[in-house]
């Protein structure tokens, strides 16, 4: 059942990986991109599963913080052209 379940998530992967190349923008390249790292989690996850690994969870988990993380930056840089804020500097005192 978890193997037809991990062939699932690759054909999605594949569907992903196709659209991050068509897209006809950047932000729908990036969505692909944040889709592709999406499904990748869950591959990590029940790959975990089926070897008896459960440790492996936490390296999902990281790898979604990270694919999140990511994410954001390159939205923000393709957004502004750079990542710094666009914001003066308020000193606290």
């Amino acid at each position: 059942m978890f193997a037809v379940a991990m062939a699932g998530v690759l054909v999605t992967m594949l569907i992903a990986l196709i659209a991050a190349v068509r897209g006809p923008t950047v932000f729908d390249r990036v969505l692909a991109v944040n889709m592709f790292g999406t499904k990748t989690v869950l591959l990590i996850a029940v790959s975990g599963f089926l070897s008896g690994r459960p440790e492996w969870l936490d390296l999902a988990l990281v790898y979604a913080l990270v694919n999140f993380t990511g994410v954001i930056a390159v939205t923000k840089f393709s957004r502004f052209g750079n990542l710094a804020s666009d914001h003066e500097r308020v000193e606290p005192w």
